[in-house]
């Protein structure tokens, strides 16, 4: 891997997610409890050259999995040095990046399938790398994505309006497909479970411990898989 974040593009001393949050999502994903965003993901992507780049890539379970379905290339950037490490130990035969989906550092015009896995959509940036004929897979939680695990952590749900389906300037919709399916965590899955969300930042002490005294949580995961295309 390298690293192409530059000091002046850090928020933070060491931005992203820590070493421990990208070992417990490996966990939980190797564990298959998500393998229906997988093959979503792998049939929005089936017809389409590479190069693949996945922005936000994490520690590379999605992303590794749609390269291999195409047989394409596969280049990966996280703003988390410890997930890109974490990738790159894992998945040898691809390229990783330390950088900021604000500042691509990719060539015009040179990627084929561009996917966001519950991460930042930055659409000028994404537009001035896809080539002609390229695609953008979005994933975006849906609104009642999680919500048993939101259900123990919070005294209260607040439930606000999301847009599942954005406009994207520069780009039209191609298709949107709704993922929805159950799954339950056992033992310490359930703290890994957390730890792959934006909960994980969020949790109050009294949160905590309740998610800690649950020994099994059944809940269910809930997203749309937009395709997007360049005008």
């Amino acid at each position: 891997y390298v690293n192409l974040l530059p000091v002046q593009q850090k928020r933070s001393l060491h931005p992203g997610d820590t070493r421990e949050q990208v070992l417990s999502r490996r966990v939980f994903l190797e564990s298959g409890a998500y393998t229906p965003i997988v093959e979503a993901v792998k049939a929005a992507a089936t017809g389409h050259e590479g190069p693949i780049l996945d922005v936000g890539c994490g520690e590379g379970y999605y992303a590794a999995r749609v390269a291999e379905h195409l047989g394409a290339e596969l280049t990966g950037l996280d703003i988390s040095k410890e997930a890109v490490r974490c990738a790159a130990a894992q998945y040898k035969g691809h390229r990783w990046i330390c950088g900021t989906a604000a500042h691509l550092p990719i060539a015009d015009e040179s990627v084929g399938v561009l996917m966001s896995m519950f991460a930042l959509t930055m659409p000028q940036e994404f537009r001035r790398v896809l080539k002609e004929g390229g695609i953008f897979i979005q994933v975006l939680a849906a609104q009642d994505h999680l919500m048993g695990l939101k259900s123990i952590i919070y005294p209260e749900i607040l439930l606000k309006e999301k847009d599942s389906v954005p406009e994207l300037e520069g780009f039209e919709l191609v298709s949107s497909t709704p993922v929805r399916f159950e799954f339950t965590a056992e033992g310490e899955q359930i703290a890994n479970l957390l730890s792959m969300t934006p909960h994980f930042w969020r949790i109050s002490q009294e949160g905590a411990k309740r998610l800690q005294a649950t020994t099994a949580l059944a809940d269910t995961a809930s997203c749309v898989v937009n395709v997007y295309r360049p005008m």
